[in-house]
């Protein structure tokens, strides 16, 4: 199985992937989150974001650290800006790909997002074989 999340579905799949069935995760223009508790909670107690009760949440296990993982960076998003994606994308060592697009990157270049989780299944599959 290939776990895909956009937006805050990414960090449902860092925590779910850990399923032993979960084989990979794609995440596009996604939260890729690794934080302990404490400094969850200093974060949601210093900032306003969007949905502070989001950042409650707690990752026991990120499964990207044991799992194959890409990741979709949309350059134009301003929701989660490119330059953490970026940093979440590469700190849990994913295949990185760079897409002009806003925040709906799945609207605008939904052949990109296409090609992105073809090509995961394509390499799982190789890799299987």
């Amino acid at each position: 199985m290939i776990f895909v999340g956009h937006s805050y579905g990414g960090v449902v799949i860092t925590e779910a992937g850990n399923d032993p069935k979960v084989i990979e995760l794609v995440y596009v223009a996604a939260f890729a989150p690794d934080l302990d508790a404490e400094k969850a909670a200093f974060i949601a107690d210093s900032q306003v974001p969007w949905g502070v009760d989001a950042l409650r949440g707690t990752i026991s296990k990120a499964a990207w650290r044991t799992k194959p993982s890409w990741y979709l960076v949309a350059s134009e998003d301003q929701m989660i800006p490119p330059a953490a994606q970026r940093f979440m994308s590469k700190r849990a060592g994913s295949t990185i790909v760079e897409v002009a697009g806003s925040r709906a990157i799945y609207v605008s270049q939904p052949n990109a997002v296409a090609a992105l989780i073809e090509k995961a299944a394509r390499e799982v599959k190789a890799v299987a074989n």
